[in-house]
């Protein structure tokens, strides 16, 4: 026990090490207590399961587009559950290398103004020993992006905490203790990135208590709930800085449902079931469909032009913070 404990802490030393500052050089300066969006800001979601599963409940953006106002960003989910920084689960068939590639493509197709990246809930259970790895991947990753997107704006947000319930699930204290480190990492990470840094993990309470979650936001400990997903679209809300007023229930409502048929559209654009057939090595029998995909584009342009609108005539009802 004593000798994982020591390995765990010298592999987060390690990691911490590889990203230093040369001696003398500045300290990095404190970010701001604001995210700041511009008016046609593209926000792209990029990371693993909490993200992907995002787009089921149409949380995060009814939210965000409140409370920004008057300004309007258009936000496309390109997370994918199971993924990591090096891209395994974009892959397919292939290696790493192939998920990357996909992934090029499709940030040159969007062209971001501000990525949210949210990655890393794979080593609460593979321990800390991979963190220097995996910080290294995110950094190459981050370079992908800034060279597919020049001027884009980074947001890097920590894994929120796991849940312990019921038996047979498992006690997931030293998980959440491993997720603790893993934000301590990527708080330093993310200012010698230059990127906004958002703590979901103490947002969302922080290391729980010893033992069963009394109140759990997850369907399993891991998965959260639509209530989960909930309170953490308002948490990450909170973490960009920004407020969002007291609109209707049936007018949240409203924009929630159009922003999931809209997520649905665009999910059909990116990732259609059949790609294989469509894109792949078995194209030779269906590629010629592969025309249709573009087609989506003009109805996810209709898709926004019709949550801007109810966000709108959910502003006129909302008390404003």
């Amino acid at each position: 026990m004593h000798l994982r404990l020591l390995a765990g802490l010298s592999a987060l030393m390690c990691a911490v090490s590889v990203f230093a500052q040369t001696p003398g050089a500045p300290a990095v300066p404190s970010q701001p207590t604001v995210f700041e969006f511009k008016d046609g800001d593209r926000l792209v979601l990029l990371g693993n399961t909490v993200f992907e599963r995002e787009q089921r409940y149409g949380a995060f953006e009814p939210r965000l587009d409140l409370a920004l106002g008057e300004l309007k960003v258009s936000v496309r989910n390109l997370a994918w559950s199971g993924d990591t920084v090096f891209g395994h689960a974009r892959s397919y068939f292939g290696p790493p290398e192939e998920g990357l590639q996909r992934l090029s493509v499709h940030l040159e197709m969007l062209k971001p103004t501000v990525v949210m990246l949210c990655y890393g809930s794979e080593l609460a259970f593979e321990r800390l020993g991979g963190m220097p790895d995996f910080l290294s991947g995110y950094r190459r990753l981050i370079d992908l992006i800034r060279a597919k997107s020049p001027g884009v704006r980074v947001i890097i947000v920590t894994p929120p905490p796991l849940e312990t319930l019921a038996p047979p699930l498992p006690e997931l204290g030293t998980e959440n203790g491993n997720l603790s480190s893993l934000r301590d990492a990527l708080r330093k990470f993310a200012g010698l990135q230059n990127a906004y840094f958002i703590d979901w993990f103490e947002l969302m309470g922080g290391l729980p208590k010893p033992g069963r979650t009394a109140k759990p936001l997850t369907e399993n400990g891991v998965h959260y709930t639509r209530e989960g997903y909930e309170k953490l679209a308002l948490k990450l809300v909170e973490g960009l800085g920004l407020k969002v007023p007291d609109a209707p229930s049936p007018a949240l409502e409203s924009l929630r449902r159009a922003v999931i048929a809209k997520d649905t559209l665009f999910f059909n654009r990116w990732r259609p079931q059949n790609e294989t057939y469509l894109f792949g090595f078995r194209k030779h029998e269906q590629g010629q469909n592969a025309k249709e995909i573009p087609m989506f584009d003009p109805l996810i342009v209709q898709g926004d032009e019709a949550i801007q609108k109810l966000k709108a005539e959910a502003l006129a009802q909302s008390r404003r913070p």
